[in-house]
């Protein structure tokens, strides 16, 4: 019996923004929503997201990643791709060099961002704002 090709479906979230990537082998194709990661605008987001990327150097050339990412805004988005990719990396290659490289160059790689945004209160424009008092 054939072994069944190696498949890794991992998630990363920032804000409202849900990014699931999938990893599978390859070589070296990596979209998102189905646009190639090289030509994804604008060209802040397209770095962000690269990161781990250019981070892993050869070992990318060995795997397609295809990522689907819903909600927030795009910088919350392109967050939460990198936040994906980099976990779907470390559990293809299962590999706990990379794993400790990419912690110490920058913890939300792979550790979701858990800040939301403040709710509404009353009497203001917004969580914190609020309106003046005025006694005389």
């Amino acid at each position: 019996m054939a072994s069944k090709p190696k498949i890794i479906n991992t998630s990363g979230k920032r804000k409202t923004a849900v990014a699931r990537a999938t990893v599978k082998k390859g070589n070296g194709r990596v979209r998102v929503n189905s646009v190639p990661i090289e030509i994804y605008t604008p060209e802040l987001v397209r770095l962000k997201m690269m990161e781990p990327l250019l981070l892993v150097g050869k070992k990318r050339d060995g795997v397609d990643i295809s990522v689907n990412v819903k909600g927030g805004g795009i910088v919350g988005q392109a967050d939460a791709v990198r936040t994906a990719i980099a976990r779907g990396l470390v559990r293809y290659y299962n590999d706990e060099e990379l794993e400790n490289f990419f912690v110490q160059y920058d913890r939300s790689l792979l550790v979701n961002d858990p800040r939301r945004k403040l709710p509404k209160k009353p009497l203001g424009r917004g969580a914190r704002k609020k309106r003046q008092k005025s006694y005389r």
